[in-house]
């Protein structure tokens, strides 16, 4: 099969779907690796680490146009959608419960879209989401101490305060991959750290965890707002896979929050689980509703690039190879690769999808 790697064009995206290593492997098993020139610079790999790897480099046109199966790390954006086509299968995040605009484009093209965000593995987990939610998470914590600081717009706090001054408080809601990683390095600066989560199996792992180093809190509406009350950080990292993100806080609750507090949400690419929450860029990272930073950058891992490819690859790999020798007979093959499916032949496949935009559903979903 012919598989494609392209440039990566979203704003302050850095990172590739595929690196070297990963593409030798892809040769080795008897496939074609076309890569766009430049498509590994921003992650640290060179057009001849490619070719070195047995690639072949073309243009922006031909990366798409020769593709059977294009990997990507973002979604397409609005000027690739001329490349969509239904010979096409595009494995990358799609976050299509948050976007009308791309869920319509690949049913119109009757592409093939397979999201890693919704790929499960045998324990039920979501693997391909995993290593960015790590990620993300890690730099959600980093994100909120640089934002508390004077010098980016904060009150001038220190996360993890000094001797004979308190630190930041930070919630973090949503006990997941995201919110255990953002509290593990809340905790790590010596922030006063409290997690919510509305399972009880996760409340006690998270328990077990933190050992006492941070509060885990059963989440309800009542609990939120008493945490909410006078906190300087709140993390939002809640996921429903698939499915747009429930909106958890309001924006009545920002009145709670201590003044100038920061606002992080890692949710925003399943549109966000604050009610006051837009997607932002790295370029413009922060607005202000009430008087609350909002920090809601929609590719957080892109700012670590050479540690996001990397990790991106480990776990996509073996699922490329896969659909590398067949995407539908692989597909069948696999339900828990099957979840993967969001978009085939001009239907939605994905129930969260679906329910996000019931109006695009014509044959139902399989």
């Amino acid at each position: 099969m012919r598989v494609s790697v392209v440039k990566e064009i979203k704003p302050a995206e850095r990172r590739v779907g595929l690196t070297p290593a990963g593409t030798a492997a892809l040769v080795a098993d008897g496939h074609e690796v076309i890569v766009e020139k430049s498509a590994g610079l921003g992650a640290g790999f060179a057009d001849e680490d490619y070719t070195r790897a047995g690639a072949r480099i073309v243009s922006t046109a031909r990366a798409w146009g020769e593709a059977e199966l294009l990997v990507k790390v973002k979604e397409p954006i609005a000027r690739e959608y001329e490349y969509l086509r239904p010979d096409l299968t595009v494995f990358t995040y799609l976050h299509l419960a948050a976007d009308r605009e791309l869920t319509a484009a690949l049913m119109a093209a009757k592409t093939t879209a397979i999201a890693y965000e919704t790929v499960r593995d045998a324990d039920g987990q979501l693997p391909l989401l995993a290593p960015m939610s790590e990620v993300a998470g890690r730099l959600a914590a980093q994100a909120a101490a640089n934002q508390l600081q004077h010098p980016s717009g904060g009150p001038g706090i220190l996360m993890g305060g000094v001797p004979g001054v308190p630190p930041a408080r930070v919630v973090v809601v949503g006990g997941g991959v995201v919110g255990t990683q953002a509290a593990l390095v809340a905790v790590g600066m010596q922030a006063e750290v409290t997690i919510l989560d509305a399972s009880a199996r996760r409340i006690r792992q998270l328990s077990e965890l933190f050992d006492g180093r941070a509060r885990v809190v059963m989440s309800n509406p009542l609990a939120l707002e008493e945490e909410l009350a006078g906190a300087d950080v709140v993390i939002g990292a809640v996921l429903l896979p698939g499915a747009a993100a429930p909106k958890l806080v309001r924006r009545n609750h920002l009145a709670k929050l201590k003044q100038d507090a920061v606002l992080v949400d890692v949710s925003i690419d399943q549109g966000g689980c604050f009610e006051t929450s837009r997607p932002t860029t790295y370029d413009a990272p922060t607005y202000r509703v009430d008087g609350i930073a909002h920090y809601c950058v929609a590719n957080m891992p892109g700012a670590v690039p050479r540690t996001s490819t990397r990790a991106l690859t480990n776990a996509t790999l073996p699922y490329i190879r896969r659909l590398a020798g067949g995407v539908h007979e692989a597909l069948a093959a696999d339900q828990l690769l099957a979840a993967g499916l969001n978009v085939d032949a001009g239907e939605i496949r994905h129930a969260g999808v679906a329910a996000a935009w019931p109006e695009l559903v014509t044959g139902g979903v399989r």
